[in-house]
């Protein structure tokens, strides 16, 4: 499985140097790139969701609160089709290619995507496995029999892709590159994954530290966009992490638990230990695996030189 090299697929995302120092953005510019920014928070974030459940109620023939697999699947991919769409419109705005915005094509589903869905199955298996050392995890009996393992696993995997997707693109794609262009690269980094964990309170049982908690996952797959050049490893983590934890482990994620885990499983002890409500992204034990992530991309993607900056400038020139 090959690494991509960082930068390769992203060198006008505002994340590697360039051989002159681009002039500031005028107030026009700075303007038009705020308007535009809030314009698509407000069509990605709040009016596409509300027209996709609305949508998805009267197909599914649903009630608020009662969300399967099947019915949370439609609306992540419609509403990913509409965070794509929405960035498809303003890279014809501002006449740059779709795959600046950090979900480039031809990167689609390759190594750093499986790379990102191998390294979220550990961090989920070394979370788990350090809440069940201290009694706080039972993987209790199988939920599930025969081919049900299969179909609701595929299921659930694919679910969670598209969750890494939509959430990804959402907050890590055009508004990472808008605001960052206006702010700097770590400002809006860390002003978008505070906006991703207000979002997550939304859920039923997240709480203030399952917040914090997705603060700062926020900031690793920002992280993770910075040194591998696009957004494919990110989703792959965020969709490896979220599988093994909802499926496979059969834990809340994020407060929800959802139908067709693998097992009856049970976590319990103090809240410190278990996450409570929210599940083992409210755990002391998540920002220890947090920590570890951030050395794993560190070890992955390794920042270039200075020197090597220059010299793929001056090839490029």
């Amino acid at each position: 499985m090959d690494l991509e090299k960082p930068g390769e697929n992203g060198r006008n995302l505002g994340l590697e140097p360039v051989a002159a120092t681009p002039s500031p953005p005028s107030r026009r510019e700075r303007l038009e790139a705020i308007w535009r920014l809030l314009l698509f928070l407000f069509l990605g974030l709040l009016i596409g969701p509300a027209v996709v459940a609305a949508i998805g109620f009267r197909l599914f023939e649903t009630q608020r609160g009662q969300f399967t697999p099947q019915f949370l699947l439609f609306l992540e991919v419609a509403n990913f089709l509409v965070v794509l769409g929405l960035s498809a419109v303003l890279s014809k705005m501002e006449k740059k290619p779709l795959g600046e915005y950090g979900l480039p094509l031809k990167r689609a589903f390759k190594g750093n995507f499986w790379l990102g869905v191998l390294f979220g199955l550990a961090e989920a298996s070394v979370l788990i496995g350090l809440i069940q050392i201290f009694g706080g995890y039972s993987f209790g009996t199988r939920a599930l029999q025969g081919a049900a393992i299969l179909e609701w696993g595929l299921l659930h995997f694919v679910l969670f892709v598209f969750v890494g997707l939509y959430e990804e693109f959402l907050f890590r794609g055009y508004p990472q590159l808008s605001l960052g262009r206006l702010s700097g690269f770590w400002p809006a980094a860390v002003t978008l994954s505070v906006l991703f964990g207000l979002v997550h309170l939304s859920n039923g049982g997240e709480n203030s530290i399952g917040a914090v908690s997705v603060v700062i996952v926020g900031l690793l797959f920002a992280f993770t966009l910075k040194r591998s050049g696009n957004l494919w490893y990110a989703v792959g983590l965020h969709a490896g992490f979220d599988w093994a934890q909802s499926y496979l482990y059969s834990v809340p994620d994020s407060g929800e638990l959802l139908q067709g885990h693998l097992s009856n499983a049970v976590l319990q002890g103090p809240t410190w230990l278990t996450g409570g409500s929210v599940g083992p992204e409210a755990s002391v034990f998540c920002f220890l695996t947090m920590g570890l992530q951030f050395l794993v991309v560190i070890w992955l993607f390794p920042a270039k030189k200075k020197e090597d900056f220059v010299e793929s400038a001056v090839a490029q020139s």
